[in-house]
């Protein structure tokens, strides 16, 4: 089935995008601060569970921006495939950087529902309304450029979230302002870090599929053995390895058995090949192995390296 890889959206030049996600940080980091000499002041151990989150918040942007700025460096002899994948082992890191956080902060919650301590509601008010703020004002930057960047775009998401995570910091200051539930602040924190444990343990498994080399969750790679069989003159396909490169470029390599009657025009079917791959798929980086149908290798695997035996020509 043809994938649409095109993009209707405005175009904003790397400069730009750069500026918007510094803008970002900065807010965020201050942010931070003021969450965490809130929660000190107020003794909340909500408001600093939300700038814990928040604070990975911004390790996701600086990511995001370091990984914008090395991205673009060209392939070079210690890099052949270029610099694209730092992107994937920082997130990687961050994820399970983020798992640890939402794991200590559960534990502490724990503890506290044990014995609420008394907490300043109007520090919660304040500072978490100044969250909401910052939180929309970093969606609001993110908008435009998540529609052509899956990492933006999960910046996007987060910060979206986190809206929702300072609206439920502010009900529970607002709670213990009227009716003095200390319990609120436990039980929001514990909130806070199930969500973060689910966000981080659902959103890790992207990374580690593609440092791993598997095939792109995107693609069905029955789908993409079919298009290359239908081209004519070829009898089968082995070897086939399917995977991501970058965050954007999918790759394949794999062995192609010609039919004898068209082992003369390999060049031709390689180039319908290559035509089908990034019409149908968008996999613009393919490395083809040809082998001739009496000289093919037997009881070769479909995926992987089995299976080596030649067949006698």
């Amino acid at each position: 089935m043809p994938h649409d890889h095109g993009h209707a959206h405005p175009h904003l030049s790397p400069e730009s995008g750069d500026r918007r996600v510094q803008v970002a940080i900065w807010a965020n980091a201050l942010l931070t601060v003021a969450q965490i000499a809130g929660g000190i002041l107020s003794g909340s151990l909500a408001l600093i569970a939300d700038a814990l989150h928040n604070l990975s918040d911004m390790a996701s942007l600086v990511i995001a921006f370091v990984a914008r700025k090395v991205a673009r460096r060209p392939a070079d002899s210690r890099m052949t495939y270029g610099y694209g994948r730092i992107e994937v082992v920082a997130a990687l890191i961050n994820y399970t950087t983020l798992i640890l956080v939402g794991a200590y902060l559960l534990y502490e919650g724990a503890m506290r529902l044990v014995d609420p301590p008394e907490v300043g509601g109007w520090t919660i008010v304040i500072v978490g309304c100044v969250a909401l703020g910052v939180d929309a004002l970093t969606a609001w930057l993110t908008w435009s450029m998540q529609k052509g960047s899956v990492n933006i775009r999960a910046l996007f998401l987060h910060n979206l979230s986190d809206a929702l995570a300072s609206v439920a910091v502010v009900a529970g200051g607002a709670l213990i302002l009227l009716y003095d539930w200390r319990l609120v602040d436990p039980v929001v924190t514990i909130g806070i870090a199930g969500y973060i444990l689910w966000l981080a343990l659902h959103e890790i498994g992207g990374p580690i599929r593609t440092l791993m080399l598997g095939a792109p969750p995107e693609l069905d790679p029955a789908a993409v053995i079919a298009a290359v069989e239908r081209v004519e003159g070829v009898a089968g396909i082995h070897h086939v390895h399917l995977w991501q490169m970058q965050e954007h470029a999918a790759a394949l390599d794999t062995h192609v058995v010609l039919r004898a009657e068209a082992w003369s025009r390999l060049e031709e079917v390689k180039a319908e090949i290559k035509a089908a791959l990034a019409a149908e798929f968008g996999i613009d980086h393919s490395t083809l192995e040809f082998e001739h149908e009496a000289r093919a290798h037997r009881g070769a695997a479909l995926y992987g390296c089995g299976g080596t035996e030649v067949r006698p020509g």
